[in-house]
């Protein structure tokens, strides 16, 4: 049997910053096994962050060269999909290999075992015909797209899947409303498909406020997206290679393809936690430090029970985990962690929200602004989307939403102000650059103590 300091059962965004950060702090000394299946990186680098991102700004790109958007510029554009595709895969590949199978080469206190890993005790695991031994884990297998039950459901792609796609659909459902479902809905529809999204509830995007989802659903709209949400649907039929959709109000029908993006669940199941001592309960059960039930065993990212599924939230838990197993008492602070869904425009959230306020009896008050009061914006004739600042009776800003062009880039703003405890009017007290969409920030912060109608460009 082979032992070692810290055994981790998952390669993803969690594993492999665990592994990095308990090697720095042990200058390479601590003996550590890296369990897992599937390509190095998990999730983000194989099939999630890295392809879909590379998919919208190809989609944008060829989507702007067939209309441009100014007045004046003609342009053309044709696209082969399945060599776009072939080179998506292979920046995906080259990735992988710089950031992860490159990476680990550094570190020689580090064993890789690929295979499924099965707890065979309290400090034991088997993969296929080895057993380990470990005098510390953490669990950090990540997610898997959950398929629901609907007869007929059998030919489908998943978020895990569709980069085999080599084929534009011309009309193609998505099964789901969250993230992982409009950014795809948001790039076949700029590759000209006919995009409908299928949603037994009645609205999108579980985390924010109405008022940023109805933005979003008119920006998606406006692409050509089609909604069917509170949408029941009761079985799917396909006949010479075209699928219908059938639901308590009718039939919709000649897809050429089926997404289900229906949300993820943890990548439990074979694990044999029970053995391990560890609870469960829609995901790994942990304390705020990310211990789990047996005190020697900890979890990090997406296989816990945590209200958000993100790769950067993933690593940092895999860093706390690692530093908490030296004895640190570090916790993730949620409502620093940012969210943003990579539609155009961007949606970008921190912080609290007006829906978790009202439920915690939390006096506010808020100020929203659109985006038609942003110079930057007018200019990349951007004139949906909002900017929207919420502030306790102290000023102190409580939480940021935005849906705006770049506002993926500039969200960390709002992590600043809340991480440091700020005030709007420390935010009208910075000086920001203009023209940015960044701006938008602080003229919803400014929206607080004037009336923005009256103000000039660069007022402060």
């Amino acid at each position: 049997m082979n032992e070692y300091d810290l055994a981790i059962i998952g390669w993803g965004a969690a594993g492999f910053a665990a592994s990095i950060k308990a090697s720095e702090l042990t200058d390479n000394q601590m003996k550590i096994a890296l369990i897992g299946s599937g390509p190095l990186g998990g999730t983000c680098v194989n099939v999630g962050c890295v392809p879909s991102k590379f998919l919208i700004e190809a989609s944008k790109n060829y989507k702007n060269a067939k209309d441009p958007l100014y007045n004046g510029i003609r342009s053309s554009a044709t696209i082969n999909f399945g060599a776009f595709m072939e080179s998506l895969n292979n920046f995906v590949k080259n990735e992988r290999e710089s950031k992860y199978s490159n990476v680990i080469k550094n570190f020689e206190n580090v064993d890789l075992y690929d295979g499924l890993a099965k707890f065979t005790g309290k400090n034991t695991v088997s993969i296929n015909d080895k057993e380990i031994k470990a005098t510390n884990f953490l669990i950090a297998t990540g997610s898997r797209t959950f398929i629901p039950e609907i007869k007929g459901l059998t030919d489908y792609y998943t978020s895990d899947t569709i980069w085999s796609l080599n084929k534009i659909p011309k009309k193609l459902a998505i099964f789901g409303s969250g993230e992982v479902a409009l950014e795809l809905a948001y790039a076949f529809s700029n590759f000209g498909s006919e995009v409908h999204i299928f949603n037994r509830s009645n609205r999108i995007l579980k985390g924010f406020d109405e008022d940023i989802n109805r933005e979003l659903i008119k920006a998606l709209k406006n692409n050509g997206i089609i909604f069917h949400l509170g949408m029941n649907f009761n079985e799917i039929k396909e006949e010479n290679s075209k699928k219908s959709i059938i639901t308590w109000t009718g039939t919709f029908t000649d897809f050429d393809a089926l997404l289900v993006a229906t949300g993820r669940i943890p990548n439990i199941d074979g694990l044999n936690l029970k053995a391990a001592g560890i609870s469960t309960d829609n995901g790994i059960v942990v304390d705020d430090k990310l211990k789990t039930t047996n005190p020697s065993i900890y979890a990090a990212g997406d296989c816990i029970k945590q209200p958000l599924k993100l790769e950067t939230l993933a690593g940092k838990e895999g860093v706390i985990a690692v530093e908490n197993i030296f004895g640190s008492s570090k916790y993730v602070k949620f409502n620093e962690i940012p969210w943003v869904v990579f539609t155009e425009p961007n949606v970008a959230s921190v912080g609290s929200t007006e829906s978790e306020l009202k439920k915690k009896n939390i006096e506010y008050t808020v100020r929203t602004v659109e985006l038609k009061n942003v110079v930057k914006a007018n200019i990349l004739q951007s004139y949906t989307g909002i900017a929207k600042i919420i502030a306790d009776k102290d000023k102190k800003i409580l939480g940021i939403h935005v849906v705006a062009p770049n506002a993926a880039e500039f969200i960390i703003e709002g992590v600043s102000l809340i991480k440091n405890g700020l005030t709007y009017d420390d935010l009208i007290d910075t000086v920001h650059v203009f023209p940015t969409v960044a701006e938008s920030i602080k003229i919803a912060g400014q929206a607080f103590i004037r009336d923005i109608s009256k103000m000039s460009c660069c007022m402060d």
